[in-house]
């Protein structure tokens, strides 16, 4: 085999890896719209719409050169998530195949554990326990590492459980509604006291580094049986 025709093949080689890897990369983020997208309600509010037009800013730029592994970022004008006590739970969805993933209360960094939203309500309780988890590209996931734990959340559905141990105690939820909003919808995060709710929330199209979007996946307890 002469030297031209190994670099044909070498050539022919790289090629071929360029555009897997691009494959990889750009088609999860730009197929996100069809494939997922559309089955969600988009709760976004005029509001937050028409004043990203006003100010000029773009939804799909604004959270450029931000630390998103920190959740106090995901929302605009949220208060800081450093907590001077930090307690803990678990939490796990089969069907992402998330096993007792630990969730900390008030932390401010998603590389550690997942996060929930400070001042929303415990497991159990009256009200709406929001959870922050990263996403990455879908191809680098791994349910087991906090950095990509969220990443296949846009595959859940109605009716999916989501299993929580808090201070001893199980509780089942089970999935009723997924909407997007932008991270200037942060009235998303008020609290609805008619029941137990637990809402789960990343960043979508998972590994686009904008960060144009947030998932939101509600869940409602499901009372125990007798």
């Amino acid at each position: 085999m002469t030297q031209k025709t190994i670099l044909r093949i070498a050539a022919a080689i790289s090629g071929i890896s360029g555009i897997i890897i691009l494959t990889g990369v750009i088609y999860p983020i730009v197929s996100y719209d069809s494939v997922y997208s559309k089955n969600y309600t988009k709760l976004i509010s005029p509001l937050a719409e028409t004043t990203n037009k006003v100010q000029g800013v773009s939804t799909t730029s604004m959270n450029e050169n931000v630390d998103d592994t920190n959740p106090s970022t995901w929302f605009t004008g949220v208060k800081d998530f450093s907590a001077s006590t930090v307690s803990y739970y678990t939490i796990s969805v089969p069907k992402l195949k998330i096993d007792s993933a630990t969730v900390a209360i008030g932390g401010d960094d998603l590389n550690k554990s997942l996060v929930q939203y400070p001042g929303t309500a415990l497991p159990g309780k009256r009200g709406d326990s929001v959870i922050f988890g990263h996403s990455i590209l879908p191809i680098f996931n791994n349910p087991k590492n906090y950095i990509s734990i969220f990443t296949m959340l846009p595959t859940l559905q109605k009716g999916d459980q989501i299993f929580v141990n808090y201070d001893g105690v199980s509780y089942t939820y089970e999935v009723e509604t997924m909407f997007e909003v932008f991270p200037t919808d942060i009235q998303v995060l008020d609290q609805d006291t008619s029941d137990s709710f637990l809402t789960l929330v990343t960043c979508v199209p998972p590994g686009d580094p904008r960060d144009p979007k947030r998932l939101l996946v509600r869940a409602r307890v499901v009372p125990p049986t007798d």
